[in-house]
């Protein structure tokens, strides 16, 4: 699997809550600041900051969907 985002892309990021559920808060507006190595599994992962309060997580692609 390849990485699907660049850098400097925006993208939404879905918090999770307590093991992996999803809260009913509305998702979070994120830019790609780095794209990190395949994950043995073949799960791309990047580092993601949020535009809102400048924190930082590292996610896999699957967590994160595109702007639109």
């Amino acid at each position: 699997m390849a990485h699907n985002y660049a850098i400097n892309d925006d993208v939404h990021h879905q918090l999770q809550g307590p093991q992996g559920r999803t809260g009913a808060r509305e998702r979070a507006i994120y830019t790609i600041t780095g794209r990190l190595p395949i994950e043995a599994d073949g799960r791309a992962r990047y580092r993601i900051r949020s535009k809102a309060d400048n924190v930082e997580r590292v996610v896999t692609e699957e967590q994160i969907s595109p702007l639109g």
